[in-house]
């Protein structure tokens, strides 16, 4: 990724710099008092802290999204916004190995957020099943549920260790512990959306509904379902989490 890439730049002022651009999908950016902005500085991509309310920024309506309604996303608008020379990150051309230093721990993060949606709808689901009657007999004593929820389960289980062995990796020190990151992201993201969408299944008509009319009873595998594709899109998209595995494995 080279520095010509990004729209946003720092331009030298006489005591500090000013910056422009333009920045997109910025979870807070309507609410934040302060951002730290990846900018090409002197050729260079580099970290700086900006204050929001400040007059050169102007932040947008926030974004409505399918899910995630309760994290915030918008534009950024950088109109030469006043940076001090104080508010460098780090040292300057440090920006990137920033970002993806917050990008790893991000994954991580993710990958776990995944494997929390996809275990909770397993446990709708084991619950519904258990309860609900078909052809004079539960759901739970159909063998091809039987079999689609051990799978489910198993799937689980193993994003989880994914997740952990992550962690534990980079809480002993390795900045980048790959590729059990981009592994954790890109496997607990998609277990999840492969729960939520059986679990809508199982649920059936009542899994396809946020609320019922006739008596206000609410189905949680419809939010789950809505919630767990975006996971599959941010901190990196599961593509190029297979693109990194793909490299650990083949060299880069």
């Amino acid at each position: 990724m080279s520095p010509s890439s990004f729209g946003t730049v720092a331009t030298r002022d006489e005591d500090g710099w000013r910056l422009t651009g333009h920045k997109r999908f910025i979870i807070n950016a309507p609410i934040a008092d302060f951002a730290c902005v990846l900018c090409t500085m002197d050729g260079a991509l580099t970290m700086v802290v900006v204050d929001m309310k400040q007059e050169g920024v102007l932040t947008p309506a926030p974004d409505r999204k399918m899910g995630m309604h309760g994290c915030l996303t918008g534009d950024i608008l950088f109109e030469g916004a006043r940076v001090p020379a104080g508010n460098v990150v780090w040292q300057p051309g440090k920006g990137l190995r920033i970002a993806l230093g917050a990008l790893t721990r991000g994954r991580i993060a993710v990958g776990g957020s995944g494997v929390g949606m996809a275990q909770a709808a397993l446990d709708e689901s084991v619950s519904h099943m258990k309860n609900r009657k078909m052809f004079g007999k539960t759901l739970a004593e159909m063998q091809y549920w039987q079999f689609r929820i051990a799978e489910r389960a198993t799937e689980i289980s193993m994003a989880r260790d994914l997740c952990y062995k992550a962690a534990l990796r980079h809480d002993a020190g390795e900045e980048f512990p790959e590729p059990e990151t981009a592994m954790a992201k890109y496997y607990g993201t998609q277990v999840a959306g492969d729960m939520a969408r059986d679990a809508v299944q199982i649920f059936g008509g009542y899994g396809f509904m946020s609320r019922l009319g006739a008596d206000d009873t609410t189905y949680r595998v419809e939010q789950i379902y809505r919630e767990a594709k975006g996971p599959e899109i941010y901190e990196g998209t599961n593509e190029i989490q297979k693109w990194m595995i793909a490299r650990q494995i083949f060299g880069r």
